[in-house]
């Protein structure tokens, strides 16, 4: 083999060793782990078992993971919604002003996760500020009580989550041919017809990936949770968490994990597929055209 033809490989070497030892590597060890026993006062026991993956399945666990995909599931699609009208806008302002819009659009992910999060605490807790502003408008009733809830969780994986379904769906916009659009108009088409006709099933894929990385990122969280929703909402992320650091039960601890990876691989696959599809589709369409 030639060194052009072994360069691809050899550039890719580094981050394939990182994948490696980072990722593969600890997802192997979680799952060897799951397979065996706890030991009497906490670590492993290396006798084989399938009992770790029965108490999955044990309705008290199914109910947490139930809860996780419907605030996973809440949390994407409030993204989704707000994200799509940002990206939209943002790829139909001028071309110079565009990296500007999505520089503010990324600006979140400057600070740290922990300090974004701390800082919904700061607006929600009934002395902060969304209180003081109502109290100030005039509103005399009791501070409402916002923190500590099922909203609070919400609104912080949005929150958090919310640039990566712009990023998603601006690339799929700023790379759609306006001539599709223009096409359609001059086919009798009105600009709402036109969206959701041809703009919006051409930019599904993007919205498939930015849905997809905000469900599998929120499922999984165990930060928000437990700082916004103050361990009244049980999460998988944080039951898994339980289980090493507080229960000592690595092996059921691992095998909540590697369930969890499985959803996620499950749908990380899914959408990939879906983008391929939609891909070819969307060259047809255009060859087409």
């Amino acid at each position: 083999m030639s060194f052009n033809a072994a360069r691809p490989n050899l550039i890719a070497a580094p981050a394939i060793l990182w994948l490696v030892l980072f990722m593969v590597i600890p997802c192997a060890l979680v799952l060897v782990y799951a397979f065996f026993e706890r030991g009497m006062w906490g670590g492993i026991e290396f006798v084989f078992t399938l009992e770790n993956f029965k108490r999955v399945a044990d309705p008290l666990y199914a109910k947490i993971f139930l809860t996780s995909a419907r605030i996973a599931l809440t949390a994407t699609l409030i993204a989704i919604l707000i994200a799509y009208p940002a990206a939209y806008a943002i790829s139909r302002a001028p071309r110079r002003s565009q990296p500007i819009l999505l520089f503010f659009a990324v600006l979140p992910f400057w600070s740290n996760y922990l300090i974004r999060t701390y800082a919904w605490i700061v607006l929600l807790n009934r002395e902060g500020l969304v209180n003081n502003v109502l109290s100030t408008l005039g509103y005399t009733g009791e501070p409402l009580s916002m923190l500590y809830t099922e909203g609070a969780v919400i609104t912080g994986l949005v929150y958090n989550y919310l640039p990566f379904v712009i990023l998603a769906i601006y690339s799929t916009l700023s790379r759609l041919n306006p001539e599709l659009m223009e096409a359609s108009r001059d086919l009798g088409a009105g600009p709402i017809r036109t969206f959701f006709r041809v703009t919006l099933p051409l930019t599904m894929p993007g919205v498939a990936a930015g849905g997809v990385f905000v469900f599998v990122l929120s499922i999984g969280n165990f930060v928000t949770p437990a700082l916004l929703g103050g361990g009244r909402f049980q999460m998988i992320g944080n039951l898994v968490y339980d289980q090493f650091l507080t229960a000592n039960d690595w092996p059921f601890g691992a095998a909540l994990g590697m369930v969890l990876i499985a959803v996620m691989v499950i749908l990380l696959l899914l959408q990939a597929r879906a983008t391929s599809h939609a891909s070819g589709e969307r060259a047809g369409v255009q060859a087409d055209a």
